[in-house]
């Protein structure tokens, strides 16, 4: 399981820490963006969240399971939110982040895959209330695409 995580600017240090404390195992790396770093646990995603739900953190701000990492290109972004759109039982919302690549916009992400998916799986999108989340996390030349449900986005009231 890999997790995107957030931290204040300089405090990336005390979030590997704090993921290192709350999941035991873990690798975590840093990416060229300032407050975001990359975890991978061998946990399975309901265990990993819950002991970062029950962990009183000082610099971890958001948590996003990610299932997948791909290379940061329309067709593998496409295939990757088409398989895990398989699992899709209910309504569906899809949110991009995009950082550090100029090809891809955040829009059309979320339009064209959204409507791929309607296609593809006959599902229908509430962007309020959606009972599952596709969300792809665009760093650079790397794609992470997760699919969550309720709640299993952590964010946390990070005091300075």
């Amino acid at each position: 399981m890999i997790l995107l995580v957030t931290a204040p600017p300089g405090r990336e240090g005390d979030a590997i820490l704090e993921l290192e404390w709350a999941l035991g195992k873990v690798r975590v790396k840093g990416t060229d963006w300032r407050g975001v770093l990359l975890a991978e646990t061998p946990l399975p995603k309901d265990e990993a969240l819950q002991r970062l739900k029950n962990f009183e953190t000082q610099a971890i701000q958001r948590v996003i399971p990610i299932e997948r990492l791909v290379p940061a290109r329309w067709e593998e972004i496409e295939k990757a939110v088409l398989e895990l759109g398989k699992a899709i039982d209910g309504t569906f919302a899809v949110r991009a982040r995009v950082r550090g690549n100029k090809r891809l916009s955040q829009r059309e992400l979320e339009i064209k895959l959204g409507s791929l998916l309607v296609e593809r799986y006959n599902l229908k999108v509430n962007l309020s209330e959606p009972d599952y989340t596709v969300i792809i996390e665009v760093l650079g030349k790397k794609a992470g695409i997760g699919l969550v449900r309720k709640g299993e986005v952590l964010r946390f009231e990070v005091k300075e």
